[in-house]
């Protein structure tokens, strides 16, 4: 039989399971769980949706995989809650139903592909599309693999309302434990009800309330993107996989936490973030660190989805690998203390605070340290028996991001899926990113690395921008590139955009941006932000409409900056390319924009 006819089941059929034995009650969403509804009633379900696959033991029967799954279902609040709400609204209860039923699809094979755990991932894949219906349905889509009647691996395909990566984890864990005839021990970890009244006491709000400042400082202050670069455009990217597979890695990061007392995860952490500041050119490292809620023992084993990103803001200008690992393990533990909020609110201050600031808050990096979780898949993967590191490539898939990390594995093999941007990372840099990733950590191995030396030792190259690049306000942005986009955005009026000295005193920078240095250490002086001359003979806008106007140009661009200041001129100078004679034009009126009046 050929591998594509072995994929084919040769029957498929649905197994009715019925459960009995849980307590019905219920509650307050979790701000977790709020989190993720808004995604899961957003987002594509291919993209929101989780799976993960469970190899069965040999010599394992269909009904002691079900019965396991029962018992798991019974045990765990999660897989027994819906989310009611009324048509057009989100939920913000969740019941928990004490009995009920689920179902199993069992596709028998006469025989397996080779690779029968990539197969069961693509099955696993394929039930992701459809969205779950939160009020209803049963959190979990199982589907028993078998040949000749004998399961052979177990796809889950999970409603990220219910659960998130660590949870499926924990679940693959006590399910495989159920199979080999274990106990297991009674539920310690928070339930998602007893999560919710937590979060509803006032220490939970002190909480909740500290961690939405905590956020506003940082995109009030930081860079507007990381990847603010003349390739990076769109919003949504269709990224291909990249994997590394790296004994060598593994071991040069032992060495590492050995020679420095760091723990192995703050260590690569470390690393990544010293390799994407030095490609992208920033002095801040600002990433999501979605798996950050589980350092709480409580609820290090939950089943729920307690995943909500912490935002780490690393300061990279520290003269060494040694120097920035000793800030790394306090800006984490910092950023993972302010991971638990009401995404709702959250959002909403972003909203307001990139309004005001006049950036557009982009999560285009993500680092996903899944390694210290219960046993894995990927924990069970071989090292690789070929070339060092052994890279491979896999499909695309659309995504809000320019670089996703996954760490999969730290030992015996250094394990990471990315995806990266092609429109910022050719194949070749890409490979090149990660290989140098391995190459800082062996140098790192032996000795601390002056960050003067990063390129030499990595193989990594910051990014290139021309003349008419600067830093303004934390972010490197490209002022044509915001007088192209906001004169598109008032139907073609001339526009003139000029870096502001950082003495509020002294006149704007006129200086022609196309000829002006682009990397000085003057960039980096505080108060530098920029004006925007705007020319109008006719009915002219005013800084309010300016403004809103360009604030709807900016996702997706990550070299805009709003100006500071609009400045509405009497028509432009005679010579529009000479910045000098746009300040001794008749000025109409002037201001900030920033106003939320009528804009339309």
């Amino acid at each position: 039989m050929s591998e594509r006819d072995s994929s084919r089941p040769r029957s498929t059929r649905t197994r009715t399971v019925p459960y009995t034995g849980g307590t019905e009650r219920r509650g307050p969403a979790t701000m977790g769980q709020a989190n993720m509804i808004r995604c899961v009633l957003r987002d594509d379900p291919v993209h929101i949706n989780i799976y993960d696959v469970w190899p069965v033991p040999a010599g394992t029967r269909l009904e002691a995989v079900i019965d396991a799954l029962r018992a798991l279902v019974v045990r765990h609040e999660a897989l027994r809650t819906t989310f009611p709400h009324a048509s057009g609204t989100a939920p913000c209860e969740q019941v928990v139903a004490a009995e009920g039923e689920f179902t199993v699809t069992v596709l028998d094979h006469a025989e397996l592909p080779p690779d029968g755990a990539r197969y069961a991932t693509t099955v696993a894949r394929r039930a992701r599309a459809g969205r779950f219906r939160l009020d209803r349905e049963f959190p979990l889509r199982v589907s028993v693999v078998a040949q000749d009647g004998a399961p052979a691996f177990v796809a889950v395909t999970a409603s990220h309302a219910a659960t998130d990566g660590s949870a499926l984890a924990v679940l693959r864990e006590e399910w495989l434990t159920l199979l080999a005839g274990g106990t297991l021990p009674p539920v310690t970890a928070l339930t998602p009800l007893g999560l919710a009244a937590e979060e509803a006491a006032p220490a939970g709000l002190r909480k909740s309330e500290a961690s939405l400042r905590y956020w506003e400082q940082i995109i009030r202050t930081g860079p507007q993107a990381m990847f603010a670069e003349p390739r990076a455009t769109g919003t949504d990217v269709r990224v291909p996989q990249l994997t590394l597979r790296s004994p060598r890695g593994a071991e040069a990061l032992a060495r590492v936490a050995e020679r420095t007392g760091g723990l192995p995860s703050t260590v690569l952490l470390t690393a990544w973030c010293a390799l994407i500041a030095h490609r992208t050119g920033q002095t801040t490292c600002v990433a999501a660190v979605p798996t950050s809620n589980r350092f709480l023992p409580r609820l290090a084993r939950t089943v729920n989805t307690v995943s909500q990103d912490a935002l780490l803001s690393l300061d990279v200008q520290v003269p060494s690998f040694d120097a920035l690992l000793r800030k790394a393990w306090g800006a984490a533990l910092n950023a993972y203390r302010h991971s638990q909020f009401d995404a709702l609110r959250l959002w909403e201050m972003i909203g307001d605070t990139t309004y005001e600031r006049g950036s557009h808050f982009a999560r285009d990096i993500v680092f996903n340290d899944v390694s210290t979780l219960p046993a894995t898949l990927a924990a069970a993967t071989p090292a690789p028996d070929g070339p060092e590191p052994e890279l491979s490539w896999g499909p695309d898939q659309v995504l809000p991001t320019r670089v996703l990390t996954f760490v999969h594995r730290t030992a015996p093999v250094l394990h990471l899926g990315m995806w990266v941007d092609p429109g910022l990372f050719t194949r070749d840099e890409a490979e090149a990113f990660v290989t140098g990733l391995v190459r800082l950590l062996e140098a790192a191995g032996t000795q601390d690395v002056p960050f003067t030396d990063l390129t030499e030792v990595t193989g990594v190259r910051p990014v290139g921008r021309d003349t008419g690049w600067t830093r303004v306000d934390g972010c490197w942005v490209s002022p044509p590139a915001v007088a192209e986009a906001l004169s598109q955005a008032l139907g073609g009026l001339p526009v003139h955009v000029a870096v502001d000295s950082p003495d509020t005193d002294a006149p704007p920078d006129t200086a022609d941006p196309d000829t002006a240095p682009s990397d000085t250490a003057s960039e980096d002086r505080a108060g530098r932000h920029l004006t925007a001359f705007i020319a109008s003979d006719g009915s002219p806008p005013t800084p309010e409409k300016a403004h809103a106007a360009l604030m709807a140009a900016l996702p997706g661009r990550p070299g805009l900056l709003a100006p500071r200041r609009y400045v509405i001129v009497q028509g432009p100078p005679a010579e529009a390319d000479r910045s000098d004679g746009w300040l001794r034009q008749r000025i109409l009126m002037e201001g900030t924009g920033r106003g939320r009046g009528d804009v339309t």
